[in-house]
């Protein structure tokens, strides 16, 4: 029944490891063989995915930052939208000043921070971080910033999600990735909106499209699709905000790979 599917990586797609187990790259290699496209849905930058992409071993779509980016099968730019200069000259004058707060730019093919943390190494085989001086913070080309703290402590960044809001109104779009990862889009970008160009670019519509999801930016996307399912481990905010969606298991019993056999696999 379905062309397209989509799925959100962390917490979703890959395993606690933040790896592709073997039983879900098996089941994604017999759904391309089966004339399904696989589309990946994440906030991860670009360059990160493709050699995921790479590993996975076919063409596949890619939905990175959020929607800020969407790459076709050999690699070609099709949608593109940055943050808009000013909103990061105020953003980033607005928190440079806490020092638990690690702020993160995804800047063309680079990933920035404002202070070293060896820690987030452990997520990424090959794409690493540069610092860069949040006193001359970058301006163009950003496709989305984005926030940690070192307690992982939700509800401070939440407290820093309401004076985002506050501050960038309708000029931004911010959501939670993980309930310890706040992010920043233009106001123009979703995974949603960035996977209903990737239909259109294909001849399906949204309807032809099943996405799986587990963070408040997967929100849009789960909502839009002609299927849209939550993982069992969602933040509970996810699932109050989705109140009809499916949820099915949870990443590290790869239940997505599952579903897949169960409903799309023929």
């Amino acid at each position: 029944m379905y062309k397209i599917i989509a799925s959100d990586l962390d917490g979703t797609l890959l395993t606690p490891d933040h790896k592709i187990a073997p039983f879900t790259k098996d089941v994604l290699n017999q759904l391309h063989q089966q004339e399904k496209d696989f589309v990946f849905a994440t906030g991860r930058h670009h360059v990160d995915v493709a050699g995921m992409r790479e590993q996975l071993g076919i063409p596949a779509y890619m939905i990175t930052s959020n929607g800020a980016r969407v790459h076709n099968c050999q690699n070609e730019v099709i949608f593109k939208q940055d943050v808009q200069p000013d909103v990061i000259r105020d953003i980033i004058a607005l928190t440079k000043h806490d020092p638990a707060l690690r702020i993160h730019i995804y800047r063309n093919e680079d990933w920035l921070l404002n202070q070293e943390d060896e820690a987030l190494r452990d997520f990424h085989d090959t794409f690493t971080y540069q610092v860069f001086d949040v006193e001359n913070p970058p301006v163009e080309g950003v496709a989305k910033i984005f926030f940690t703290n070192d307690d992982r402590d939700h509800d401070k960044l939440v407290v820093w999600e309401d004076k985002l809001n506050a501050l960038c109104g309708d000029r931004a779009n911010i959501a939670f990735s993980t309930p310890w990862c706040l992010e920043v889009m233009d106001a123009n970008v979703s995974k949603g909106h960035a996977l209903d160009a990737v239909a259109k670019a294909k001849g399906y519509t949204l309807a032809d499209c099943i996405a799986f999801g587990d963070g408040m930016n997967d929100a849009e996307m789960l909502r839009m699709a002609g299927k849209g399912l939550v993982m069992e481990t969602a933040h509970e905010k996810v699932k109050k905000a989705l109140p009809d969606n499916e949820v099915i298991g949870s990443c590290a019993d790869e239940a997505v790979a599952h579903y897949l056999v169960e409903h799309c696999l023929k």
